[in-house]
């Protein structure tokens, strides 16, 4: 059992009461109208951790001593309501989100024991204290990029992160599907996508300007099923999943299987490969209608692989990224194709250039009812009404598109990139960027001061970043990207004071107790004393950026 004082992410109220509930081979669970999919959910995990039966209650006083679960729409979105007395638990969500996040803190409540998959005894995760939480989420959309382009992650490993997410209260994969070193979903239409573009010949090790080179292939891709089971699974979570197919930079993975979408009056396109190592990559797409067509053709098969669900976790569904970020235009500036285009189109200049493409899918997007989000860069020129920001450089870009009226996901660089270093010791694996402790993501605030109420309304939430150039294992991306999750996942849910004033001594209480989750889960988290033998790298060189990080 879990003290009500040990919880992750902190709920907004708690009231403890005067004993428990315990768990028997009578209880049953009894999931009613709108929360059978909450209800299978926690009686599979349940089952396996306790080793009861938890046989399916028919009616709610089948559960004296067991569990319920029901909705009470009063409560609003993701919002629950758990009550633990002498007649059982009982879980009652605004909606089947809320009454899903509420048996996940159920499980913690349980004890970390709660988290394995067979039970270690008669008397391990079946005792609730006796206590009343009313709880409910600060932000709609709190997320976790999982870059799987750079390095591959197995369709298992994604699945299991949704897992993780879920039990963090997390409800949105922004999912990095495509970039220069690798394209990672089957499209029908275009097969050379994943035969092509999918593999690399080698891989750098470390940053970019290290010496050392894997020479074993790498690559991998979600067939359309895998991407089929990877969204239900996500959605029996309430976790939404917003695909990134990344236009028109950091491309050369679709370029190296399909040369035409290049500018092939300024390259050879035609000998280019998948790239094998990592930065700004000058091989960008041509601004040409073969590749709007060829595009348009991909997201036909994004959307129907992706559906909008407007009953699904807020909305977001709706979204799909279209990246934006990081394209050099000394090619379109060399391009006869190019500069004609931007002629032909009135436009300033190349900027203004990827400002049209940008418009093009925004409308294409809309009118099948759906949103693009991208990267703060295509701020530059003016966006379309109706699509949003992903604030990565920063403040900056999330400020200014709240002004312009845009909605935004702040995710700066500086704070929420899980791929930075975690202290500053010699130890440290493959240190990239500025240090960002634990304490440091606890203490990120997604709404900068500066924008007035109606503007911070703009902010959707937040996410944090997990790019993959130096995680290339399971083990490596656990490192870099817990604990430090658990921080995020409390700064979107929880309704926290002003940064300096949280009390980070109480969150490191909280996650003692939350180590022995994480090691159920048989997660490879860096441990709080620095990292294990076996976790270090020594030698592969790194990027580390030196002093605090600029706050815009």
């Amino acid at each position: 059992m879990t003290s009500l004082t040990e919880l992750v992410p902190a709920p907004r109220g708690v009231v403890a009461g005067d004993g428990e509930v315990r768990l028997t081979e009578r209880s049953r669970l009894y999931a009613g109208p709108g929360t059978e999919g909450a209800g299978h959910w926690l009686g599979a995990v349940l089952r396996q951790a306790t080793g009861l039966p938890l046989r399916e209650g028919r009616e709610p006083r089948d559960t004296a001593g067991g569990i319920g679960l029901a909705l009470d729409p009063g409560l609003g979105p993701e919002a629950y309501r758990l009550v633990s007395d002498h007649d059982g638990v009982l879980i009652e969500g605004g909606d089947a989100a809320g009454a899903f996040r509420g048996a996940q803190t159920l499980r913690q409540l349980l004890g970390p024991d709660a988290y394995r998959r067979a039970p270690l005894g008669r008397d391990r995760a079946r005792t609730v204290p006796h206590a009343t939480i009313e709880d409910a989420p600060r932000f709609r959309w709190r997320g976790l990029m999982l870059d799987v382009a750079r390095h591959f992650m197995p369709k298992e490993g994604v699945l299991r992160y949704l897992d993780l997410m879920a039990a963090h209260k997390l409800n949105v994969l922004h999912f990095h599907l495509t970039d220069d070193q690798g394209w990672r979903i089957e499209i029908e239409r275009y097969p050379r996508l994943t035969e092509v573009g999918s593999w690399r010949a080698r891989t750098k090790i470390g940053h970019r300007a290290s010496p050392l080179w894997n020479d074993t292939p790498h690559g991998g891709h979600y067939t359309r099923d895998d991407i089929r089971e990877i969204v239900a699974y996500a959605a029996e979570r309430h976790i939404s999943v917003v695909p990134e197919i990344d236009v028109p930079g950091h491309s050369q993975a679709a370029i190296a299987a399909y040369p035409e979408l290049g500018n092939t009056d300024v390259v050879d396109t035609a000998s280019l490969t998948v790239w094998d190592t990592w930065g700004i990559n000058p091989n960008v797409l041509a601004p040409t209608d073969t590749t709007l067509r060829f595009y348009e053709g991909v997201l036909e098969e994004v959307l129907e692989l992706f559906p909008a669900d407007a009953t699904g976790p807020r909305g977001h569904s709706a979204f799909v990224h279209i990246g934006g970020d990081e394209c050099p235009k000394d090619q379109w500036r060399a391009s006869d194709t190019a500069q004609k285009r931007i002629a032909a189109l009135g436009l300033a200049d190349e900027d203004a250039l990827q400002s049209w493409f940008t418009g093009h899918f925004a409308g294409w997007l809309a009118e099948r009812g759906r949103r693009l989000i991208g990267w703060d860069e295509i701020l530059q020129g003016g966006l379309p009404p109706g699509a949003a920001v992903s604030s990565w450089r920063g403040y900056g870009g999330g400020i200014a598109a709240a002004r312009a009226g845009h909605d935004v996901v702040m995710c700066p660089e500086q704070h929420v990139y899980l791929d930075h270093r975690q202290d500053a010791g010699p130890e440290e694996p493959v240190p990239i960027g500025y240090v960002r402790t634990l304490e440091d993501v606890y203490r990120f605030e997604p709404v900068p001061a500066e924008l007035t109420p109606e503007e911070a309304g703009r902010v959707l939430g937040t996410q944090a970043n997990a790019w993959s150039e130096v995680t290339e294992d399971q083990a490596r991306v656990d490192y870099q990207v817990f604990p430090r999750l658990a921080a995020l996942a409390e700064v979107a849910w929880s309704a926290l004071p002003a940064p300096a004033e949280r009390d980070f001594a109480d969150f490191e209480r909280r996650m003692a107790a939350h180590y022995r989750r994480l090691d159920a889960l048989g997660v490879a988290y860096r441990p709080p004393t620095g990292p294990l033998p076996w976790q270090r790298r020594p030698g592969v060189l790194g990027r580390p950026l030196d002093g605090p990080p600029p706050h815009r």
